[in-house]
């Protein structure tokens, strides 16, 4: 099978309901959903038009986001993961987040998956005149480091993220940028 880019639809509900069940609640990196998101229909819907609005050039975005790309990675006609591609950095992607964020539901990592839509977003980056992107990844996400530098990611440096309101925990963060 070959891995795709699909735009967030409801026509993929149920692959996308339950790769999101498959994280149990947690945050999904580059999905752009809430941790705690319930994967119902009217969920899938409310993110296919968040999607098709932070996607539209010059739309208005609620204050401290920026326009993104979210897609949904496809092996057929199943939802294996997310990846989304931020076309600016504001102060926290410039530290924590960087231009483009993934996530591979867990019962098909260590796959390729990761890879292969990385490098599908950055040829998407490259034909849109970008010249360089940031990646982030936790400090002890191996299998994350292993494939940004495999994308051509060279670490610029490693900091310390504190603690936010949503949950997430303090860790150490490596900041990656990749020369297209």
């Amino acid at each position: 099978m070959t891995i795709a880019l699909a735009s967030p639809s409801p026509s993929l509900f149920d692959s996308w309901a339950a790769a999101v069940a498959e994280f149990g609640g947690a945050h999904i990196d580059g999905a752009g959903l809430d941790a705690g998101v319930v994967p119902d229909l009217a969920a899938c819907e409310a993110f296919a038009a968040k999607a098709e609005l932070y996607g539209r050039p010059g739309a208005a975005l609620p204050e401290g986001h920026v326009p993104c790309d979210y897609f949904w990675i496809t092996e057929g006609d199943e939802v294996v993961g997310f990846i989304s591609f931020r076309r600016e950095l504001n102060e926290w992607l410039r530290s924590y987040g960087g231009h483009i964020g993934y996530a591979v539901r867990p019962s098909r990592r260590r796959r390729g998956i990761a890879r292969a839509a990385l490098a599908l977003v950055l040829d998407r980056a490259r034909s849109n005149g970008y010249h360089r992107v940031m990646l982030t990844c936790d400090d002890d996400n191996t299998g994350s480091s292993r494939t940004i530098e495999g994308a051509g990611g060279v670490l610029h440096d490693t900091i310390d993220r504190p603690a936010d309101a949503a949950s997430a925990p303090a860790t150490r963060v490596r900041q990656y940028w990749i020369e297209l």
